[in-house]
């Protein structure tokens, strides 16, 4: 077990490492190689399945890397003909991201102490990956006693990282096209939920705090079976987030000891 002198140096050498934004953008991009690995075999999916609905690999770019949100991409390609129903394009799309909403909610504050010229165009490269990361990061500034908590060059090395890879695979899967054949012969298809299944893991703080998960997922999945389309996207997060609305006074009450009947 460590001792409490072993654990101030090793928070200091982590102070050390984060102590210029130089430092703090190669640790966020340090961070998300790991999860690289989950996110560009999906890429090369989804360049090779935009490429089998008349796509050319000069518009595939382009589509990942103006809009940005994998999720959507999938969803978006999945209603594309000819011509393409533009509106429903549009309105699945802002479906499928408003879980976005939610994850800038969370870090809103701990954004206080930025212009918004600055957080406003930092947000079109957050995806639920460098949103994950990080929290995480900002999670450790805290307990280290670090200001400001969150960190916007350790967001961007991640974001960056992320965006260059998301945007170079999809290409790829675009030239490469018929080769990959379905991702589900390989197992890719589990490789991005494994990789949010680790984060979770990361982001576990108690039975009590993961009731908002266990609500949100039953929603979700009931809906998914259910009804077509991506509602189950938006009746996940309501649930969540309601169930985390609801509990947070008699969470707020058990930890001050004040009754709530």
């Amino acid at each position: 077990m460590p001792t409490a002198k072993k654990r101030s140096r090793a928070g200091a050498r982590h102070l050390s490492d984060h102590a210029t934004p130089w430092a703090q953008c190669c640790a966020g991009a340090l961070a998300s190689v790991p999860v690289l690995f989950g996110i560009i075999p999906f890429g090369l999916v989804l360049g090779a399945q935009a490429a089998q609905k008349g796509l050319t690999p000069l518009e595939v770019p382009l589509l990942t890397g103006l809009n940005f949100a994998g999720g959507s991409e999938f969803a978006a390609l999945g209603l594309w003909a000819a011509p393409p129903p533009l509106l429903l394009i549009m309105a699945v799309t802002f479906l499928v991201n408003s879980r976005m909403l939610v994850m800038g909610a969370a870090m809103t504050p701990f954004l206080q102490h930025l212009p918004k010229r600055k957080v406003l165009p930092s947000l079109f490269l957050m995806t639920d990956a460098s949103w994950a990361l990080s929290m995480a990061d900002t999670r450790r500034r805290v307990q280290l006693g670090v200001e400001p908590a969150f960190s916007l060059a350790y967001y961007l090395g991640s974001s960056l990282v992320f965006y260059v890879a998301w945007i170079g695979c999809t290409a790829l899967g675009a030239i490469l096209g018929p080769l990959l054949g379905h991702p589900e012969t390989y197992g890719l298809d589990m490789a991005f939920p494994a990789v949010f299944l680790v984060m979770l893991k990361g982001m576990w703080r108690g039975a009590r705090r993961a009731v908002p998960w266990l609500v949100s997922l039953l929603a979700a999945a009931i809906t998914y079976k259910l009804t077509p389309g991506a509602w189950y996207v938006a009746t996940g997060a309501v649930a969540g987030i309601a169930t985390a609305i609801m509990s947070a006074p008699v969470a707020s009450a058990a930890k001050s000891g004040t009754p709530t009947g």
